[in-house]
């Protein structure tokens, strides 16, 4: 993963660029907890970079903490709030179900992780897109492909405690 190109930038609340990084042990609890294995680029990232945002306040990846915390309330939202239809040849509802949610962007779209690939469920599409299989790629897709939102080339990456989100 080409990690050297984000740029850490002071959190605009905080005015610190101090990073809440992952453990190696927070990893491999969270693929044991789920019956999963992360590609290498996600755990990369979050040793690297943890919890923040990337691409100009775009696209934000959880920590493994975070998506074992969520992962019940996302689910319970996802079976009530289904609407992607469109999407039913990428991903069935059931799929969806048994994925995890490993990020989201600015936007309100989710970043998943169904049987070591990435999709997007768009908050304004109904439709789902395989986005990459890995994290790198995935993250390229999204701020590059112009499909969600205009291309940028941007990397700049915002840290913040994940407390943050875990409490919101």
């Amino acid at each position: 993963m080409n990690l050297e190109a984000y740029k850490i930038i002071p959190n605009y609340k905080t005015n610190k660029t101090d990073l809440f990084l992952a453990l190696h042990e927070e990893i491999l609890a969270c693929e044991k907890t789920l019956d999963l294995v992360f590609d290498e680029s996600y755990k990369e990232y979050v040793l690297k970079y943890g919890s923040g945002i990337l691409g100009g306040t775009y696209v934000r990846i959880f920590l493994p903490e975070t998506i074992i915390v969520t992962i019940a309330a996302w689910r319970d939202r996802i079976t009530e709030y289904w609407f992607w239809d469109e999407g039913k040849n990428v991903l069935t509802k059931e799929e969806v179900l048994s994925s995890i949610r490993v990020g989201d962007t600015f936007d309100g779209d989710e970043i998943i992780l169904f049987k070591k690939e990435y999709y997007i469920l768009p908050r304004h599409q109904e439709m789902i897109y395989k986005a990459g299989d890995t994290l790198e790629e995935t993250i390229n897709w999204l701020c590059s492909s112009g499909i969600l939102t205009e291309a940028f080339s941007e990397r700049e990456f915002e840290p913040f405690n994940p407390e943050d989100l875990n409490n919101s």
